[in-house]
């Protein structure tokens, strides 16, 4: 009884690409009493796992917490597993605004002691006694009351990307280190003002909402579903967008568009860009904005140091993070003092620069091509316009078609009319080998390079 993943995220990708099935992102949560957390992991484990659903998930003895990647067929399969369950009959699944097949590459569920941690004692208040629920047209309608004071309950890499306006965005790392902040700063306001808060999908507003009005505040509401269904019902019912920029989000992804707003800058250069992503330098994994420019400048790294550092012999690489607390790679607090332009704490509204294009360029679902993978792409020149590729299978050569293949390229064929193989003008290659070749546009570190065999 298969209750882990066997595949690593390569394999799963790999899987995905060619399956080409059209691939849903959504979350959910719900607060419940689960009397045996573990079991019910299980469970969960053995129904999702057999309709190849995706995702980061938490259960706890108060209930659960996901994010997921399901394939659109298996959608109604999926939802019929919640059905299951008394507490999470008719639940509302927050589908993301934009979708991306490679958003989750592994399922996996963790038993944790909160599903969001909060650092509070629930015993000593009670979190049924929650603020009042709004949607999307009673939630612009209250921010425009002048007795009305909005908090962004998000961290602070969230905010800066995207927020809505005239909001209150902490500058802080954990959702646990905003509630006595708030507390503090609104005290004098307990009982004059509408506090109004908002997170990413409502599950962070759920508890503290009830904090609050244990805490004195008379007036207590919050976004329901968070930005992730505000989007989805301003979209449907042709309202006005009061959240401007790009919502953040915690999968492969790192944000969807909510409005073409850019209102963050290149953490490097000060460029307007909201693109995030992580150091490629294993013992950093910095979480940070980065334009294109300076992505294929610093080859993803945050830093000079960094940037020496992955050009060093794997062993010296090992060696240098002996000891090094990395266990979070993946969002690792976007603060340090190599970036010049962060911002955080009170950001602006005002927009630096219009979005052209989505933030993803969507791999078509219907595609089919026979093909092989090669390797994948290790560097991009960009006044060259060259590709380096690293070949971990087979072999290629000169008059080859090649597709490359990305979450954000897209896909792109080319035919291979001149290569060089480690540094030397050739015309075969095989694994093992470095080879540069001249491609038709920008293609970005690990796309996926494959051999078309029709």
């Amino acid at each position: 009884m298969q209750l882990y993943n066997t595949l690593s995220a390569e394999e799963r990708a790999q899987l995905i690409e060619e399956a080409g099935q059209q691939r849903l992102t959504l979350s959910f949560y719900a607060y419940a009493k689960i009397e045996n957390p573990q079991q019910f992991r299980d469970d969960l484990f053995l129904a999702w796992n057999a309709l190849d659903a995706l995702g980061r998930i938490y259960v706890a003895h108060e209930g659960i917490n996901a994010q997921m990647s399901v394939p659109a067929e298996h959608f109604e399969a999926f939802r019929e597993t919640l059905e299951a369950y008394d507490f999470m009959r008719g639940i509302r699944l927050n589908v993301a605004v934009e979708h991306d097949d490679f958003s989750f590459l592994k399922l996996t569920i963790k038993v944790r002691h909160k599903i969001v941690a909060d650092g509070l004692n629930d015993a000593t208040f009670d979190v049924t006694n929650k603020g009042v629920h709004l949607n999307a047209r009673e939630f612009n309608a209250i921010l425009d009351d002048p007795n009305t004071i909005v908090v962004d309950f998000r961290n602070h890499y969230e905010s800066e990307v995207g927020h809505f306006k005239g909001a209150i965005t902490p500058d802080v790392e954990t959702f646990r280190e905003s509630l006595p902040i708030i507390n503090e700063q609104l005290k004098d306001f307990k009982e004059s003002k509408n506090l109004v808060m908002y997170c990413t999908g409502g599950i962070r507003c759920e508890k503290a909402s009830a904090y609050y009005k244990h805490q004195g505040f008379k007036n207590v509401f919050q976004l329901e579903g968070g930005i992730i269904n505000y989007a989805k019902q301003i979209k449907e019912e042709g309202l006005e967008s009061k959240f401007i920029g790009k919502n953040f989000v915690f999968d492969h992804r790192l944000g969807e568009r909510i409005t073409d707003d850019i209102i963050a800058q290149c953490h490097q250069c000060g460029k307007p860009c909201d693109d995030h992503t992580n150091c490629v330098n294993d013992g950093c994994h910095l979480l940070f904005i980065q334009c294109e420019e300076c992505k294929a400048a610093m080859e993803n790294c945050c830093s000079q140091e960094c940037l020496d550092i992955i050009h060093l012999p794997l062993a010296e690489q090992v060696k240098l993070r002996k000891g090094i607390q990395v266990g979070n790679k993946v969002f690792r607090k976007g603060k340090s003092e190599k970036l010049k332009f962060k911002h955080s704490g009170e950001l602006p509204e005002v927009p630096l620069a219009k979005a052209t294009t989505d933030i993803r360029q969507k791999i078509s679902p219907k595609r089919r091509v026979k093909k092989t993978l090669l390797g994948k792409v290790a560097h991009y020149y960009v006044k060259a316009g060259i590709g380096l590729v690293e070949m971990q299978n087979g072999a290629l050569q000169k008059g080859d078609r090649l597709l490359i293949v990305g979450p954000t390229t897209g896909e792109m064929e080319l035919t291979l009319e001149t290569l060089h193989v480690n540094g030397v003008l050739g015309d075969k290659a095989q694994a093992g080998d470095k080879v540069t070749f001249a491609v038709p546009s920008r293609v970005r570190l690990s796309d996926k390079v494959y051999l078309i065999l029709n």
